[in-house]
């Protein structure tokens, strides 16, 4: 759908690097990570600079063709995915690849786009600082997408998700200029903040180009504990009381039940029990202290805190990693759990957020009226019961067959979806809690969202980006006249 000689004025931008038409190069980039989504698009953009990256916009904007923001593709809501039909370009940042500077006296690191989250780990731990937000991919996963998702993880507990992390952006914007907002102010009371309305937008209104991202002192002592708990309820008073005790040293704080341990167990390989006592629930605790914390050490702290939970009947058994390869043992299992749910077999996944009080009830209650509701599937969480997001499975039944599991999925996965979705609503919830809308959520968001929000979000869209060329079909929903 797109002609050649379309593609030619955006190779006279590129040059011969900077235009990929290659098909065994184009395709990995074409499907989404949970091969849900697959799209088709007649090459990839690489610019190499900001203003590559809006002159290729306004090449856009000229012949009207749909651009698709892509990092390191592991959107998990095809949110990076190209349209069917073809009519859009894929515009990877992943050449644009440099940390620009890094200051540790500022607790600042300025980075492209491209940048992949390992790699800025690495320059962090190099100056004496770290950049505290982790999660899976972060081998893969880029500085342009974490912003653009508004990306969690497993430490914004104490830290906050990528919105508390972003000081300043860069970004072209869809009419082809460059926003220069990469100052790291601390007062900027100019209108609008631009740059939390790009962040979380999902390349919808802007393309980030780099950002001013917020480091933290470095780890001076840690320690991992793996808690083995009655029930979510507890394990939330075991958090509570154990800020009270510490204070804001609480890094990390995730929750399993006991199948999703089971599963990891059963199918990555290297992973053992933690502790000796088959739990219902499990708890994973971190505690970070920096080189100005005085007083006990890291093991001393977790080591007093647990034993007021087992005072309390808040723990049943626990463990507490005596080397660091052994805390790395024991974060292994969480961040396995989402690739042993998938070797389960098919599955609904939800990211949702529920009000902290509220999450226990809903991960007990909810995964009872799913199987209730739908016979023969089976229900369970896991994640970040601190800041109130959890991964939510309903697996399909063990039908006779093959295939049983994907026509569940194809016959009951909308009703199934809606169930779910809509007791996510009546705890006062969100759908989407740290992966975004993308496609595979927006029919969903469009029903639940209130109408004063959903015209908000499609207002601020038609206003920023009339053509409606920046990574169409996601996040927002059209409207009817649309």
């Amino acid at each position: 759908m797109i002609s050649r000689d379309i593609l030619d004025a955006f190779r006279a931008i590129a040059g011969p690097r900077g235009l990929i038409e290659d098909r065994d190069l184009i395709t990995p980039w074409l499907g989404d990570w949970r091969g849900k989504f697959h799209g088709e698009a007649a090459a990839i953009l690489t610019p190499r600079s900001t203003q590559e990256v809006a002159a290729m916009v306004r090449c856009a904007n000229a012949h009207r063709v749909p651009l698709v923001p892509q990092g390191g593709n592991s959107s998990m809501v095809g949110g990076a995915t190209p349209p069917v039909d073809g009519s859009a370009l894929i515009l990877s940042l992943r050449a644009m690849n440099r940390i620009r500077s890094i200051d540790p006296d500022a607790n600042l690191a300025v980075c492209e786009a491209g940048v992949i989250l390992a790699t800025l780990h690495e320059a962090a731990q190099g100056v004496g600082r770290r950049f505290p937000l982790s999660l899976g991919a972060k081998g893969s996963a880029t500085v342009g997408g974490l912003v653009s998702t508004n990306a969690g993880g497993t430490q914004v507990l104490r830290h906050g998700t990528m919105r508390a992390l972003v000081e300043g952006i860069e970004a072209v914007l869809p009419d082809g200029s460059i926003h220069d907002g990469i100052a790291a102010l601390k007062k900027d009371n100019r209108g609008y903040d631009l740059k939390q309305l790009l962040i979380g937008a999902e390349g919808t209104l802007g393309i980030v180009t780099a950002a001013s991202l917020r480091l933290a002192p470095a780890i001076a002592d840690r320690a991992v504990a793996w808690v083995g708990v009655a029930g979510p309820e507890q394990a939330l008073a075991l958090l509570r009381r154990m800020e009270t005790l510490l204070g804001p040293v609480v890094e990390g704080f995730e929750v399993m039940a006991a199948d999703t341990l089971g599963f990891i167990l059963s199918v990555i390989p290297g992973t053992r029990r933690p502790i000796e006592t088959a739990t219902p629930w499990n708890a994973l605790i971190e505690i970070d202290l920096d080189g100005a914390a005085d007083g006990p050490s890291a093991y001393e702290r977790m080591e007093m805190a647990l034993a007021d939970g087992f005072e309390r009947g808040l723990v049943i058994d626990a463990a507490i990693a005596a080397s660091e390869s052994q805390a790395e043992a024991f974060w292994k299992l969480r961040e396995s759990a989402s690739e042993a749910e998938r070797a389960q077999g098919p599955a609904l996944q939800f990211d949702v957020s529920v009000p902290i009080a509220d999450m226990p009830r809903f991960m007990i209650e909810v995964a009872a009226a799913s199987e209730a509701h739908f016979p023969g599937a089976t229900a369970s969480s896991f994640g970040h019961l601190g800041d109130g997001n959890v991964h939510f499975h309903v697996r399909a039944p063990h039908g006779e067959g093959e295939g049983a599991g994907r026509r569940w999925l194809e016959s009951t996965g909308e009703a199934a979806t809606r169930f779910v979705n809509d007791q996510v609503v009546a705890y006062g919830g969100s759908i989407s809690a740290e992966h975004g809308i993308g496609q595979m959520k927006i029919a969903e968001f469009a029903r639940l969202t209130p109408p004063a929000q959903l015209n908000a979000v499609r207002a601020i869209k038609r206003a920023l980006d009339p053509l409606g060329l920046f990574n169409p079909g996601k996040l927002v929903p059209l409207a009817s006249a649309d």
